[in-house]
């Protein structure tokens, strides 16, 4: 009898094999782990390719945690090294990027206010551990030509440099933009280094001819269980720049 040390997917029956069941039957018949094993798609000496899958999502529990998981993180399980936390990373930001677009995707969409660009960026960065800073390139009639992540970590003035962020507007023929970024404390609240980094683009902007119209942080609030005392998602929040009257 094969132990569970030495069971691989070519032990199974071949119709229960996750590929041959997806084949058959839709990507939505398997489960969460089947799915990660084909993600990751082989596994290494004395485990296999499910053992490895089913000890992921019982580590990180929900296909969530594994999605915010770092590849450090994830490099932690024996038998996924960087090649196949770099693989599952990108699967998961291929998925955070289809939640992003629009029925014809995010290009073409109006930026009318700060809800627009809340609504066109926020599936890709709110849940992010690091900051992640974004442009949003605008035609003259302000609509999104692209979405571009400039830098990520915490914000500074090395980090987002004026020449980084309009050699891309530039390059797109931009006739204005708006700049965001997510706090992943949750507090949209702006510091005095994103104000400081703003004013410095704006200035910037002007000079080139292209328009910061604003400049979104993207958070998220969350309220206090009375009975566990846990924090929990409320609704996601922002600040607008420019509904706050900073620019």
């Amino acid at each position: 009898m094969t132990d569970n040390t030495s069971f691989t997917v070519r032990d199974m029956p071949k119709e229960e094999r996750p590929r041959e069941r997806l084949l058959r039957l839709g990507p939505e018949a398997l489960s969460s782990p089947e799915l990660l094993a084909l993600i990751i798609g082989r596994g290494v000496s004395k485990r296999s390719v499910m053992t490895i899958a089913q000890e992921l999502y019982a580590k990180f529990r929900s296909v969530r945690a594994i999605s915010e998981a770092t590849i450090e993180e994830l490099s932690e399980i024996k038998g996924i090294g960087a090649a196949k936390a770099i693989q599952i990373k990108a699967s998961f930001e291929l998925a955070k990027r289809q939640e992003l677009e629009t029925e014809n995707g995010f290009e073409g969409m109006d930026i009318k206010n700060p809800q627009s660009v809340v609504k066109a960026i926020q599936a890709s960065i709110k849940d992010m551990k690091k900051e992640h800073f974004m442009l949003i390139i605008l035609n003259t009639r302000n609509k999104i030509i692209c979405i571009e992540n400039i830098s990520v970590g915490t914000l500074n003035a090395s980090l987002v440099h004026p020449r980084e962020v309009f050699n891309k507007a530039i390059a797109h023929t931009a006739s204005s933009v708006v700049i965001a970024h997510n706090h992943p404390s949750g507090d949209p609240e702006p510091s005095e280094e994103d104000l400081k980094i703003t004013r410095r683009l704006i200035d910037a902007g002007r000079i080139l001819g292209i328009e910061v119209l604003d400049h979104i942080i993207i958070g998220k609030n969350s309220t206090k269980s009375a009975i566990t005392g846990e924090s929990k998602p409320e609704k996601e929040s922002y600040c607008s720049f420019k509904e706050k009257g900073l620019i």
